[in-house]
């Protein structure tokens, strides 16, 4: 039988704002974003606020902007990756308004629209870089496979994993990847028409996680902070993988033999800025700490930051 819960008149309103802006920002992979242009390899591709390549002082100029295309690739490889099992989720928890408020309906459709074409952004952004980069990288962990272990956690986990992802998405853009002047037109140009919708999908992330929130006991609850809690670590396995291919590909392709002391130092180096990328940066963000810990009690919010605190 499908639940129906009621909306508040402010919830509703704030799943109508979402569709109106769904409606103007709306934007075509091609036409908008591509627009017929490939990377520029002179420049690099993420900043150095989330490379961290500047942190790794004996790589030359032309290493560090190497070392930011690996990561940009991945970055952006990473996003089609969790984006599979976002959609998933949204068109499953879609089916509680289905003979409810057609306006919430609404905006988790157009949600799942644009995940899917989110996902296909990436896979368009994966052969622009194949073209341009040396063979032999590898992404590592398989999208389906993925959505197959964060899907078999409870709801309130995946939404708040969901809610993390989104809400960095927009932290990441609007501090370090909109001010840049020197990364590739191309992948900034990604990022700002990915954040234009993003801004939406976080504010339905909260409204559907506080919805799932109210129907759970004080049990339940708590077995879904260690669900989370399950969720992080496993997304740390994946960025530990994912670091090693990189730093094992950038091993192959700088131009010299790298000593193993500096090779240890990247491989930690590009590990580090993965997990602020996709762990610490929405962990820290103000409105996921805001929402989380309205939900949770002290003791749950340390298990959580006790967890956060072995990846530092």
């Amino acid at each position: 039988m499908t639940v129906h819960t009621a909306i508040s008149p402010e919830a509703g309103e704030r799943y109508a704002r979402c569709v109106a802006v769904s409606k103007r920002v709306r934007w075509d992979i091609e036409a908008d974003v591509i627009r017929g242009r490939r990377f520029d390899t002179s420049q690099k591709f993420l900043p150095d606020g989330l490379s961290l390549v500047h942190e790794l002082g004996f790589l030359s100029e032309a290493e560090q902007r190497w070392l930011s295309q690996i990561q940009g690739r991945t970055y952006a490889n990473i996003f089609g990756l969790v984006e599979r099992f976002i959609n998933a989720k949204v068109l499953e928890i879609s089916r509680e308004h289905w003979l409810g408020d057609q306006t919430a309906l609404e905006a988790l459709i157009r949600f799942s629209d644009e995940e899917l074409k989110h996902q296909a952004l990436f896979r368009r952004i994966e052969r622009l870089a194949a073209e341009q980069m040396p063979e032999g990288y590898v992404e590592t962990p398989d999208p389906n496979a993925v959505a197959e272990v964060v899907l078999g956690k409870s709801t309130w986990a995946v939404l708040a994993l969901t809610l993390h992802i989104e809400l960095f998405t927009q932290l990441h853009y609007r501090q370090s990847i909109e001010p840049e002047t020197n990364i590739s037109p191309l992948f900034k140009d990604v990022f700002l028409y990915h954040w234009k919708e993003e801004c939406q999908h976080a504010i339905l992330d909260e409204l559907e996680w506080k919805r799932c929130d109210a129907q759970l006991s004080e049990e339940e609850r708590d077995a879904a902070v260690d669900e989370f809690i399950e969720l992080v670590v496993a997304v740390d396995g994946i960025l530990q993988a994912q670091a090693a291919a990189d730093a094992a590909y950038f091993s192959k392709t700088c131009g010299r033999s790298l000593p193993e002391a500096e090779f240890e130092k990247i491989h930690a180096g590009v590990l580090k800025a993965y997990r602020w990328q996709y762990i610490l940066s929405g962990a820290q963000h103000p409105k996921f700490l805001e929402v989380l810990t309205g939900m949770i009690t002290p003791e749950q919010g340390e298990r959580i930051m006790g967890a956060l605190a072995t990846l530092q």
